[in-house]
């Protein structure tokens, strides 16, 4: 077996003689202690507990350790949903009361623009937040066949690990996807191709839930009429990835409709396809994207950038505010999608849409832009040092960025400080709860 194939295995725990006094949280969830003076991070932890610990693994500059009981407890404790909290990998923070999660995420976005960026913001927006459970509505699952545990696993990877969780329920997905995972192991496991579906793309709209799933050999008549039958008893779509992802297609009779999800404050559907990217949590989308756009404040008839623009989630919501706007994106397909969405929603001259690439070709992008009033970012996880390096003169009035990274917002708000932006607002949005993810959202404007 080649080592790119080779599985690999939960760590060994090793038992810490002594307790651990927990000093703070870490940026992606865990407790920070320290071993004789060497940095440890504690799963399960929180700040000011005392507990016993196991060494999971060793690094040169700190060591990854697990809780194993708790001594001293912190008020902010609480009793995990799920029956598989602690081994999967899909949550870190269910053993934390949510406020208290928000409240952690606020103060790291808080020292990210601080300490990286140099930058505070004039005023702090509450933090936006929405359910704490049964809000994830897309998620890419793991299959395995794994006969030792009866048959076929569907479910988040193990911690650690590329292990399945043998998991049977999920109270973070969305409840008519979590409903479906025993189902689609019974179903997964009476295939042909058992041993050869290693994912499945699960998303559940507005109206309905598509599963995509990618198989390695080709399916028999017999997996098809499964499959099928699947469908109808329980009301979703099939699509089959037999290859990379420009091989997705339906599975005949579903049909090769695409999803939808609504923006109700614009009255706005928009279309977008089983493995394009959209907000996981659809109840957040429909108020961030009203947030974003009164913070942009756009004036009928001015020019807006909506960069990294993808499906039109935010163009087409300032171009119903009476904006002009050019929205740019590096992958062809959603700039398809967005002109698509634009035409049924009579502005396809109001939101007009080009494919460039935003992250490695900033000058083409800016040559494209021209002169703006103001610009939306939402960039990948990676930000948009690029473009926030490289400005023209004189740039937009106001940027509204919306950003999943507080490290790379904070590094980029230091460079539009730099150009003369002034942080007027910023605030987290609870895109994620129970996980170390951090969403915000800041407002710059020129001084």
């Amino acid at each position: 077996m080649s080592r790119s194939n080779r599985r690999l295995r939960p760590p060994a725990q090793q038992p810490l003689p002594a307790p651990l006094r927990i000093e703070r949280m870490a940026d992606a969830g865990q407790g920070v202690a320290h071993v004789d003076g060497k940095l440890c991070f504690v799963d399960g932890a929180l700040a000011g507990e005392l507990v016993h610990a196991a060494r999971l693994r060793r690094h040169a500059n700190y060591d990854e350790a697990v809780v194993t009981e708790v001594l001293e407890r912190s008020p902010q404790r609480v009793e995990p949903r799920c029956a598989v909290y602690g081994r999967c990998g899909g949550c870190v923070l269910q053993h934390q009361d949510h406020a208290a999660q928000v409240a952690d995420k606020h103060a790291q976005l808080q020292e990210k623009l601080a300490r990286i960026g140099g930058v505070q913001p004039a005023q702090w927006l509450q933090p936006l937040t929405g359910p704490a459970w049964h809000y994830r509505r897309r998620a890419r699952l793991g299959v395995r066949l794994v006969p030792k545990h009866g048959g076929v696993l569907v479910g988040f990877r193990e911690r650690r690990s590329s292990f399945i969780t043998d998991t049977h329920d999920c109270p973070v997905l969305d409840a008519r996807l979590a409903a479906l995972i025993g189902p689609l192991r019974t179903l997964l496991g009476g295939l042909t191709v058992a041993a050869q579906v290693p994912q499945l793309e699960v998303t559940a709209s507005d109206d309905e839930v598509l599963l995509v799933m990618r198989h390695l050999l080709p399916l028999t008549d017999a997996d098809r009429a499964a499959l099928t039958g699947f469908a109808a008893e329980h009301g979703v779509r099939w699509f089959l990835q037999p290859a990379g992802p420009d091989s997705v297609h339906p599975l005949p009779p579903a049909g090769d409709q695409p999803p939808r999800y609504r923006l109700d404050a614009f009255d706005l559907e928009l279309e977008f396809g089983p493995l394009d990217f959209t907000q996981v949590n659809f109840a957040i989308n429909q108020r961030l994207v009203p947030l974003a756009v009164d913070l942009l404040a756009p004036m009928p008839g001015e020019r807006v950038a909506d960069l990294f623009c993808g499906v039109g989630n935010f163009s087409l919501a300032l171009g119903r505010r009476g904006a002009r706007v050019l929205g740019l994106e590096g992958d062809g397909a959603l700039v398809a999608r967005a002109r698509g969405n634009a035409r049924r929603a009579g502005l396809a001259e109001q939101c007009t849409f080009e494919t460039v690439n935003l992250c490695d070709d900033a000058a083409a992008a800016l040559a494209r832009l021209g002169r703006q009033d103001a610009w939306l970012l939402d960039p990948p996880r990676s930000g948009a040092q690029a473009l926030c390096s490289a400005l023209p003169t004189p740039g937009p009035a106001r940027i509204v960025y919306v950003s999943c990274n507080p490290a790379t917002l904070a590094r980029d708000a230091g460079l539009l400080a730099g150009q003369g932006y002034r942080l007027v607002r910023a605030g987290i949005v609870d895109m994620f709860p129970h996980t170390a993810h951090v969403e915000s959202i800041a407002l710059f404007e020129r001084a």
